[in-house]
């Protein structure tokens, strides 16, 4: 019982948790990214697509379920910086030894995971809660949530700092998606270039896929 107390309450088993609900918020990048892509094909499509989402009943239980997995990669990543701020510096003299050293992207996890908190706070405030517009599709009543997008981003400021979050999410994501893999031992000579290729491959796909979005929305109220 003692060491599974101990277990519990080890670094080990935070960064273990921290890596996991890291990989499952890496998901939801993905699937997000693609519902917003469909904003491409049409307001109608995007328009409905919102809509289906939103007017089931499960989605409360399913944003609760990504609330308690953003806060819980929140607080395990903020007791961690404290409780390395806090160690002895010599551990890290020792990990560079390895040829391991801090890379950008590792030294500032830290603050390009506080921008993705206060861009995650504002996207919310802008979009859930921001203007409401209604419109009819096939006969159905529903949000315009497009013309509040396309709306949002006629601002050249709110393009810049969506782009600006976007690239500091992708710097966060091209080394948390390859340290998550590190903290559940998924850790072999053999995958360990595949895995952080395709880390680095992961970040950029998140920084190019939503940072085209407000660009392409700033243009569509240009016409």
């Amino acid at each position: 019982m003692s060491a599974l107390r101990f277990y519990l309450s080890s670094s080990v088993m935070k960064k273990q948790v921290m890596g996991v609900t890291g990989l499952l918020l890496c998901g939801f990048l993905v699937s997000h990214l693609a519902g917003n892509c469909l904003i491409y094909v049409g307001s109608d499509v995007f328009n409905t697509y919102a809509y289906t989402l939103i007017s089931n009943p499960l989605i409360y239980v399913a944003e609760a379920i990504l609330a308690i997995i953003f806060l819980t990669h929140l607080g395990l990543a903020i007791k961690l910086t404290i409780e390395n701020k806090t160690a002895r510096p010599q551990n890290y003299y020792i990990k560079q030894k390895t040829g391991r050293g801090a890379t950008f992207a590792s030294s500032t996890m830290p603050y390009t995971g506080m921008i993705t908190l206060v861009f995650m706070i504002l996207h919310l405030l802008h979009f859930k809660f921001g203007p409401l517009y209604m419109t009819t599709v096939d006969g159905v009543e529903m949000r315009d949530i497009y013309k509040t997008v396309i709306e949002y981003f006629q601002s050249p400021l709110n393009v810049a700092w969506y782009i600006f979050a976007m690239i500091s999410l992708g710097i966060h994501v091209s080394h948390g998606f390859w340290s998550a893999f590190q903290s559940i031992g998924f850790n072999h000579p053999k995958y360990n270039c595949l895995i952080k290729c395709s880390s680095k491959a992961f970040g950029v796909l998140v920084t190019l896929g939503y940072s085209a979005l407000p660009i392409y929305c700033y243009l569509q109220g240009v016409k």
